[in-house]
This record gives C-alpha cells, structure tokens and sequence, in this order.
C-alpha cells in the first residue's frame, strides 16, 4: 500500500508516541512496569498498527488497522488522565498530550472514511 512515513496520520501518531515517552520520564521508577510502560506501549501501538496497515495489499486491510489504530487511542487518552490525577503529569503536559490524541482521533477517522470511500 505504499511508504507509512509517507502519511500524515502516521507522522502526527509518531509525534504523539514520541510526547509520551517523553512526558513519562518524569514518573517514579516504582511507574516503570506499571503506567510508564503502559502509556508507553499504547501510545505505540497507534503508529504500529498503521505501518502495518500500510504493509497490507489492500485499502480494506488498512482501513482495518486504522480502526484497530483508532481504538487504541482510548488507551493513552484513558492512562493520561490517570496519571493527571495521579499527580506524575501536571496540567500543561495533561493538554498537551490530550490535545495531540484527540488529533490523532481526528485524523484516523477522516483517514479511514477516505480509504473506505475510495475502496467501492
């Protein structure tokens, strides 16, 4: 299906896994198996699953992993406010990175309209 690099929503998705490590290496270290690698996992996941997407011979499979991608966002949005609340990300990191996966949201959905729409 062509270059994953190549696509805007992968980027913004990389941009977003890349907030997140950064953002959680503040956390304690009693954090690194438990939220850390958590947030860290799932924020991942997003970009993973749209190169692999990306490695599929159709727009239907795409269109598949940007939906699995599209779930995936609950995950980080979900651990972000638990670790707001938590106290291990203050309100400005809080934004950032709810802001950046509501972003993300908007994209993979926009994007999976498109390939699903071309795809008849």
């Amino acid at each position: 299906m062509g270059d994953y690099r190549s696509l805007r929503v992968w980027e913004k998705a990389h941009s977003l896994a890349l907030a997140v490590y950064q953002a959680t290496k503040g956390f304690p270290a009693s954090e690194m198996y438990g939220l850390t690698s958590q947030m860290r996992r799932a924020a991942v996941s997003i970009p993973s699953n749209i190169a692999e997407g990306c490695g599929r011979n159709t727009q239907k499979e795409l269109a598949r992993f940007c939906r699995i991608a599209l779930g995936s966002t609950n995950e980080p949005e979900y651990q972000a406010l638990l670790a707001y609340e938590l106290k291990l990300l203050d309100a400005p990191q809080f934004q950032r990175l709810t802001t950046e996966i509501v972003q993300v949201k908007k994209m993979l959905a926009n994007f999976i309209v498109t390939l699903l729409s071309d795809n008849r």
